[in-house]
């Protein structure tokens, strides 16, 4: 460092320095907003699990014991049509129907893109594979969507509920259309 010059490297560090200071009272607004973000986001964020909140005590819930599928059907009419059919054999406690759901895919070597109502589906997983024959048996897809994800942890009523409506196919044989 001769002839009583700073290196420009060094100018940039203490700017930066200096602005870190000078925004530290603006920190405490933005650090308060953090408190608003979910603990699963954060804990996304950092790389760690989110911590697992158990079943209120008394709760039988298992977790993973209960799953939410999702379907895609080409029209609102399919889809109303399969979901009163799959809840009224109880094969599902209780389907949402999501429209106009864009689909971008791959089928037989052409990219294809088609407006479809998905199916949110909440169901014992037990029972996903029977959901998963009876909806290949009346969807008029050559291939059907339906894949399932099992639900770990929310509103332990409700999921006590979706078990209960499903509960007497759970113990009986599959069931066809």
């Amino acid at each position: 460092m001769s002839g009583g010059r700073v290196p420009a490297i060094l100018l940039g560090t203490g700017a930066a320095l200096l602005l870190s200071v000078l925004w530290m009272p603006a920190l405490p607004p933005v650090a308060s907003r953090l408190l608003l973000v979910p603990r699963a986001l954060l804990s996304m964020a950092s790389g760690s699990p989110p911590s697992q909140s158990s079943p209120p005590s008394g709760s039988s819930y298992v977790p993973g014991s209960v799953s939410a599928a999702f379907i895609t059907c080409p029209n609102e009419k399919v889809a109303k049509e399969i979901a009163r059919a799959v809840v009224e054999k109880r094969l599902a406690a209780c389907i949402n129907l999501i429209p106009q759901v864009t689909s971008i895919y791959e089928w037989k070597g052409k990219i294809e893109e088609d407006s479809e109502v998905l199916m949110m589906v909440k169901t014992q997983s037990s029972l996903v594979p029977a959901l998963t024959d009876f909806v290949r048996s009346v969807h008029p897809y050559e291939v059907a969507e339906v894949i399932a994800l099992p639900v770990e942890q929310g509103n332990y009523p409700y999921l006590h509920w979706v078990r209960q409506v499903t509960e007497s196919v759970s113990d009986s044989s599959p069931v066809l259309p």
